[in-house]
């Protein structure tokens, strides 16, 4: 039996080159508003909001997050920035309340994100199921278009 370890070897070269200064990465930055699930697709081909065409072509299970630099083209660095999604702002009345709907929400596999501009809010991604249960439990919520910074409802490994 041929053993394979040792062999790992990276697919895609590494970019190691070091960010701009803050300058002027001010002056030259396109900022690509993203969703949840759109930063998992780390493999496919992105228009930015000025028209040019991203390659990205990042490593298998690399998620990015808002500040990630996708690329820099022409001088001009490309970031990720939450996009607005439907989500369910939940702002439960006590702290036991927060507890049972973190719970519930968690049985569904999906994330309640604390909403860092407001104290006692929490997001979760909207769906007709979510609401149901938000519902059933009677806890105060609004659906909006808000930016979500957790993980897609699909997403629930580890």
């Amino acid at each position: 039996m041929t053993r394979l370890t040792g062999l790992r070897r990276a697919v895609l070269p590494q970019d190691t080159r070091p960010l701009p200064e803050p300058e002027t990465l001010l002056e030259q930055t396109v900022r690509v508003p993203m969703t949840a699930v759109d930063r998992r697709r780390v493999r496919r081909r992105l228009n930015a909001p000025d028209g040019t065409e991203l390659q990205l072509a990042f490593p298998t299970g690399t998620v990015l997050t808002p500040g990630s630099v996708l690329g820099e083209v022409d001088g001009v660095t490309y970031l990720v920035e939450a996009a607005a999604e439907d989500v369910a702002t939940v702002r439960p009345n006590s702290l036991p309340e927060a507890v049972a709907v973190a719970h519930a929400v968690g049985n569904l596999h999906r994330d309640f994100v604390a909403c860092q501009d407001e104290e006692s809010t929490f997001l979760v991604l909207w769906d007709a199921p979510m609401e149901l249960l938000l519902s059933r439990l009677g806890v105060p919520f609004v659906r909006e278009q808000r930016p979500f910074h957790g993980r897609p409802s699909w997403e629930h490994e580890g």
